[in-house]
């Protein structure tokens, strides 16, 4: 089984246990132990729901710096949509490109770019006969974790399409590599700028049997702070973009759902949200539909825990910048073509152990799960957290796995009490 590295780890030493995050973390991957937070690394999708409510600053992200793109002869910046929504009175893209320029790139290829040439790929890839309905996005990472482990049935909705970022990564080393026969590829050094640590667990794991091509990812946050004292505030600047308003939109949710070209579809943000429609998706519970965009964070990516700006600001910051940019800047497909290259492709599917298998073999799973509600039924059913799971399910679940005791349960544990000494 796939072993999978995190971007989301935990401080212990700012940690007091306060239960906090256990009540968030969408997948339960969070217990209370010992008087601190644990993350079962198995159950963990990177949200970084964990960091957005610890008021104690005791989860982080782990992504990598600027200064570990020295090595490289040739420095490229990814940025991702998310990033331009993050300054005021921002009129221009391109003091944001040249910015990133004069903090030591040599070259930068917008991830927006990327995610127009997708965007019309996926309009081919829905009329491709044989694709399960509805499809389901796959750019954001999170998602695709999570229906790994969550719900794995819809697997097959999943679309075989690269995220923009993985795009933009290739076609960023390829130019460079035409631009400048002298280098090699490994003199090429690919950093994308991230508004989430998902992204940087899709970096270091790759994605399936698919080995990314992104040597770094570094936060929105670090960057911004750089780029805030080099930007130019000179109207004359060079035109470096290469984007338009499809690209752009990328960045909030329903942007990417929008540039098919299809009414029939469905754009949700927030992970709860996105965990609801999957069941609904699951169970069948929805109308026929064609495409289903899905982003875990509130308001698409500009609502990533490594972004600065709160994302409903950056939301309509970009919406003003789109206002000036062509629909798009690139020559998408020929009208000839009719097939998807198999640059904007991957093959499997990562493959992870489910959460929702209890044990080895279906006997052994219908065996706990039946333990599992009948010591549900004798708990306090209040939810409080005291024992250090989110849920008097969750816990009843770590007691039949052996990964609690019964009187952990502190209700449960003071009422024998009492009954003990009652009967004194």
């Amino acid at each position: 089984m796939t072993v999978y590295e995190h971007s989301v780890l935990l401080d212990e030493s700012k940690c007091t246990g306060c239960t906090t995050c256990i009540k968030h973390c969408p997948t339960e991957a969070i217990r209370i132990k010992n008087g601190h937070a644990v993350i079962d690394s198995e159950r963990c999708i990177d949200c970084g729901e964990c960091i957005r409510y610890c008021p104690h600053q005791a989860k982080r992200a782990v992504c990598g710096t600027i200064s570990n793109m020295d090595r490289f002869k040739w420095k490229i910046a990814l940025p991702a949509p998310s990033l331009y929504g993050q300054f005021d009175n921002l009129e221009d893209l391109n003091h944001v490109i040249d910015g990133l320029y004069k903090i030591g790139f040599d070259d930068v290829y917008e991830v927006a770019k990327a995610a127009e040439l997708v965007s019309a790929y996926t309009r081919i890839y829905l009329q491709t006969e044989g694709v399960a309905k509805p499809v389901i996005s796959s750019a954001c990472p999170v998602v695709m974790r999570l229906i790994s482990l969550r719900f794995p049935s819809l697997a097959d909705n999943i679309i075989h399409m690269l995220p923009p970022m993985e795009v933009a990564a290739k076609f960023a080393r390829r130019r460079a590599l035409e631009k400048h026969p002298e280098l090699k590829d490994e003199d090429i050094g690919v950093c994308f700028i991230s508004p989430c640590p998902a992204k940087a667990s899709y970096v270091k794991n790759g994605f399936g049997d698919y080995k990314s091509a992104v040597d770094e990812v570094i936060s929105i946050k670090d960057v911004y702070f750089l780029l805030i004292g080099k930007m130019s505030q000179d109207n004359n600047i060079d035109f470096l973009s290469e984007t338009g308003r499809i690209g752009i939109g990328w960045a909030r949710s329903g942007g990417e759902a929008t540039a098919i070209f299809n009414e029939n579809y469905l754009a949700a943000d927030g992970i709860e949200n996105v965990i609801h429609v999957l069941d609904l998706v699951e169970t069948g519970n929805i109308p026929p539909l064609e495409f289903i965009e899905l982003n875990a964070c509130t308001g698409g990516c500009v609502g990533g825990v490594l972004t600065v700006q709160n994302p409903f600001i950056a939301k309509a910051r970009l919406q003003t910048l789109r206002r000036y940019l062509p629909i798009s800047q690139n020559t998408l497909l020929p009208e000839e073509q009719n097939y998807i290259s198999a640059d904007y492709l991957f093959e499997d599917l990562p493959n992870y152990k489910p959460i929702t298998r209890l044990g080895n073999s279906l006997a052994e799973s219908m065996r706990m799960m039946a333990d599992i509600q009948k010591l549900k039924s004798t708990l306090p059913g209040i939810d409080c957290g005291a024992c250090g799971a989110p849920t008097c399910r969750a816990f009843a679940e770590d007691v039949v796995k052996n990964n609690a005791r019964l009187e952990d349960c502190r209700i449960m544990k003071t009422a024998a009490e009492q009954d003990s000494k009652d009967s004194l």
